[in-house]
């Protein structure tokens, strides 16, 4: 049997993202993660090619199992909370320009109706809509085409003249030039979506569109509604002019499922119809057809064919979810040295979006704005010689070797930083054949306090075992280490083993700066 999933699941489904983002029963989180990659000479971490550090260009791909969630979930480094402000619905970006011809908007393309500029066969891929150099947004109703009138036609339409830059509610040209182009105003990007949000391929929406009591989007939102001010249809299209003398110019009912709707036509010498106006949009309508007044035994050998343009809704601007196609989400985060839970002197090579995470060690949702994922350690000294990113450091513990990638060091506060994955305990492979030191390596443990001393191959340090609390003095300066510490260990701020790991991205790796900061925008498809 042959199926579809519509347009309309998918703009529904973006809608659901967001208000599932915006609900306060859930919490979503953008994280960044795994500091090591690998190359050739450091082949680390689990499931990782030891080429990945040497082909920055061409990262794996992620891998979507619940093998390699848990992977992601404990590579982890910090995550910052997604909240209204930082999501929007997004769609492709039109720049208007001088001299360039776009479709106008029509809801009856299809495969065997195709938009016969771009060949699209559905509304969505087409360009009938542009931004203009204002951030003005506006959708083109008519651009000048026609099937057949007399000896001429015109499908493709003409080329734009004149940007459109009024806010007027009406539909309407854009200037003198004469160009045919009718246009309808929608919003205006606001400055600080631009500023999050704007991108070379896309555009952001309004976040409120059905319920914003800004003044201009609720007045355009209320012009689209038909049920307020009947004015749904914008346009009739000549698909036909007819002719043989069979039309008059005047005023006709547009007949459908819906009422009120009326179009002025104009016709030449030979009563075929080379121009039409609506005069009345009427309301309801989800199909029309022009009624000429034909009598049920009238010949019409030279028939018109008008194509009432029916507005997605109730009319052109009432939802412009619908209107514009918005099956794509775009959320953002910036990352900067504001919070010592994101360390600066560290890296990263994924992103990603987690749902719902809970507090370490409780059953709790996290809530806050931003965590930690990562354990710390605080040292008494500094170490003989200064860690790199991604060393291994080991403890000896009651229980066996504890052990940990390096994350972060901070020499002023003496505070390391570390993650624990399976690679550090089956080989850096994802193969579970026994070996010989599967006792000795297999079990994660934990970093301890009692024991206190941590160590590479080239340093040791130890523990300051005194140290309870969030607060350090470096020189006379008080400084805020983000996590809470007991006796010089600090545990993850979230349980690592939950969430819903909902988007993965592999990069090539960021070196992260207290001079820099990241803006991750991540663009969700449905």
């Amino acid at each position: 049997m042959s199926a579809i999933v519509t347009d309309q699941f998918r703009i529904a489904n973006a809608n659901n993202f967001v208000d599932s983002v915006l609900s306060t029963d859930n919490n979503y989180y953008v994280f960044l993660g795994l500091t090591n990659p690998g190359t050739t000479s450091t082949p680390v971490g689990f499931g990782r090619t030891a080429t990945w550090g040497n082909n920055p260009s061409n990262p794996p791909s992620p891998i979507d199992n619940q093998q390699y969630l848990s992977h992601y979930r404990n590579t982890a480094l910090f995550g910052k909370k997604l909240n209204g402000s930082n999501i929007r619905r997004i769609v492709k970006k039109v720049n208007w320009t001088s001299n360039t011809r776009y479709e106008m908007y029509r809801h009856d393309y299809s495969v065997v109706n195709l938009a016969p500029i771009s060949q699209s066969a559905r509304l969505y891929d087409s360009n009938y809509f542009v931004v203009n150099s204002d951030f003005k947004v506006y959708i083109c109703i008519y651009n000048g085409s026609y099937g057949t009138i007399g000896e001429t036609t015109n499908i493709n339409g003409n080329t734009s003249q004149d940007e459109p830059t009024f806010t007027d509610l009406e539909a309407s040209s854009a200037g003198t030039s004469g160009d045919g182009y009718i246009w309808k105003y929608l919003f205006t990007i606001s400055p600080s979506d631009i500023i999050k949000f704007d991108s070379t391929e896309y555009i952001v929406l309004p976040s409120d569109w059905s319920t914003s009591i800004d003044f201009q989007i609720q007045s355009v939102r209320d012009s689209g509604d038909s049920t307020i001010n009947n004015n749904q249809i914008k346009y009739v299209y000549i698909e036909d002019g007819g002719g043989g003398g069979l039309y008059t110019a005047g005023t006709y009912d547009i007949k459908g499922d819906g009422s009120g709707a009326k179009v002025n036509i104009e016709v030449d010498t030979s009563g075929t119809i080379t121009k039409t106006t609506v005069v009345s949009g009427g309301s309801g309508y989800t199909f029309g057809i022009v009624d000429f007044g034909h009598a049920t035994t009238d010949t019409i050998s030279n028939p018109a064919k008008l194509i009432p343009i029916i507005p997605p809704s109730r009319g052109h601007g009432y939802n412009i979810y619908e209107e514009l196609g918005s099956d794509k989400v775009l959320a953002y985060s910036r990352f900067d040295d504001s919070t010592l839970d994101f360390p600066t002197d560290t890296k990263f090579s994924q992103v990603g979006i987690i749902k719902n995470p809970e507090k370490y060690n409780s059953t709790s949702l996290y809530t806050a704005n931003e965590y930690s994922s990562l354990g710390a350690i605080k040292l008494t000294s500094n170490f003989n010689s200064i860690p790199v990113i991604g060393d291994k450091i080991e403890q000896t513990t009651s229980n066996g070797i504890a052990r940990g990638y390096v994350v972060s060091y901070d020499t002023g506060t003496k505070v390391l930083k570390y993650y624990q994955d399976r690679s550090l305990n089956f080989a850096n492979t994802l193969d579970q054949t026994d070996r010989n030191d599967v006792t000795s390596k297999a079990n994660l443990i934990n970093f301890e306090s009692t024991s206190n001393t941590v160590s590479n191959v080239s340093y040791v340090a130890s523990i300051d075992t005194s140290f309870t609390g969030i607060t350090t003095t470096v020189g006379s300066k008080a400084i805020n280490l983000g996590v809470t510490f007991s006796s010089g260990l600090s545990n993850p701020e979230i349980n690592k083993n939950t969430g819903d790991v909902i988007y993965i991205d592999n990069r090539s790796i960021v070196t992260r700066d207290s001079r820099q900061k990241e803006d991750i925008k991540i663009i969700l498809e449905f």
